[in-house]
């Protein structure tokens, strides 16, 4: 999209009030490419086949080619991270090119990291995700999960555990104090 002879990409949020909106943003001499930003928590429960309904605030503002997502457990935190499988492409495309496959230590952290994930697809009717049950008993699901959004990805977490999964008011009002500073 060009304004004013500047190229312009769209990127649709969601917003906290509960609308999609589009905004646009400059982008560089590349071409853009749109990005889903899933903002807001919601709450949810597993059936006994381990299915879910992803919120509709978050498959809404996923077009038909965007039902791929890929779920791994996150490396730091006792949640699952879902990814849009464009987003996930060229997030694990920027982490392989700081690789050395020549390096055995570069190599084990790849066939580690590649094992802990999962393709989902997300039923374009119901918004039904089928998460491997292995990866909900590793961050504790039982029945009831949150799901909440963070920008470029979702995290599930289970509803007992999201609380403790925070930092503190005074951790967070430090760490953006050393931010502003950058």
């Amino acid at each position: 999209m060009y304004k004013n002879g500047r190229k312009w990409k769209i990127i649709r949020t969601f917003a906290a009030r509960g609308r999609n909106e589009k905004q646009t943003r400059k982008t560089g001499p590349a071409e853009g490419v749109k990005m889903i930003r899933f903002i807001g928590e919601y709450s949810g429960k597993m059936d006994d086949k381990g299915r879910m309904v992803l919120p509709s605030a978050f498959k809404s503002l996923m077009s038909a080619d965007e039902m791929s997502l890929v779920v791994r457990k996150d490396i730091f935190s006792d949640c699952l991270e879902l990814f849009t499988l464009q987003e996930w492409s060229r997030r694990s495309d920027e982490l392989k090119a700081k690789l050395n496959f020549l390096n055995e230590e570069h190599k084990a952290f790849w066939r580690k990291f590649m094992r802990s994930q999962s393709m989902l697809e997300v039923d374009p009717k119901t918004g039904r995700i089928t998460v491997p049950r292995k990866m909900l008993e590793s961050i504790g699901v039982i029945k009831e999960v949150i799901f909440a959004g963070a920008d470029h990805k979702i995290e599930i977490w289970a509803k007992e555990k999201f609380e403790g999964g925070c930092i503190s008011d005074e951790a967070f009002i430090a760490i953006a104090d050393r931010l502003a500073k950058l």
